[in-house]
């Protein structure tokens, strides 16, 4: 029996123009495609009009298909000879358990390959007017994951040097948890002036972008009703906005009020 080939691929950051040429490549020649809950469905009108489509997204608190299922129907679908793509949204590689998935494979002698994707920790503060290196303001970005805490024995991050060591940071996942991300920095040493953008939906026709400081960003974030999906970006480069935002956002539901917090 002849194994399939299984592509592990990035969707983007949310806009489906943001797929690269190679990812649209995958979608279009695979006979079943495993797609989570932020990827962009209109990247589906690609699929071929008889291949299999299966949600397997992850709400947050809510699996409706575990990793470990995902895994055995990445296995059982190639073991069928099939073509398969599993449909991530970002980058694989970066907080989307793409390094499990490929051990798994491998150790089942399947062909698989990782096919990157443009991911949100950039590319959604590029939409919103801020680079996160800028020869004035920032040479060191961290990526990390924003939701573990430390009560629930899941906050494996070093905050000083986080705090103390990186001009620009972007926490996923983080927007539930933004309190304990802002306690966590000053306590470690930020400035709590330090300028954060709070961006939802980043490169969608949803997108909307909250700006405040560590210490009144949680504020503006419940007045203005963000929520997941979002990304956190802290640093002096959220200061950039005001000059090159160039994306026509959503209009945030406090009528803009986040504005007057900024730089304060």
């Amino acid at each position: 029996m002849t194994k399939g080939t299984v592509y592990l691929v990035g969707a983007g950051p949310g806009d489906h123009k943001l797929i690269t040429v190679y990812g649209l490549e995958c979608i279009q020649k695979s006979d079943v495609i495993l797609y989570d809950r932020l990827v962009n469905k209109r990247l589906l009108d690609h699929a071929k009009p008889e291949a299999e489509l299966i949600f397997c997204g992850k709400l947050p608190g809510k699996h409706e298909l575990i990793q470990e299922q995902i895994n055995d129907l990445l296995v059982e679908k190639s073991l069928q000879g099939k073509v398969v793509t599993r449909l991530k949204g970002g980058d694989p590689s970066v907080f989307g358990r793409v390094g499990e998935e490929a051990e798994v494979l491998a150790e089942q002698n399947i062909k698989f390959e990782i096919v990157p994707g443009i991911t949100s920790g950039i590319a959604a503060p590029t939409y919103a007017g801020i680079t996160v290196t800028h020869r004035d303001y920032a040479s060191s970005f961290a990526i990390v994951t924003g939701h573990g805490r430390a009560e629930k024995k899941q906050d494996s991050i070093n905050w000083s040097a986080l705090a103390q060591g990186i001009d620009t940071i972007a926490f996923y996942m983080g927007v539930g948890n933004l309190h304990y991300i802002c306690e966590k920095l000053i306590e470690n040493g930020k400035n709590s002036h330090t300028p954060v953008a709070v961006i939802q939906w980043g490169t969608t026709e949803k997108q909307r972008t909250v700006t405040g400081t560590l210490n009144t960003i949680e504020e503006i974030v419940k007045k203005a009703g963000i929520e997941h999906p979002s990304i956190i970006i802290v640093g002096e480069v959220v200061n950039l906005r005001e000059k090159i935002k160039w994306f026509n956002e959503m209009e945030a539901s406090s009528n803009n009020e986040e504005e007057k917090y900024v730089n304060h």
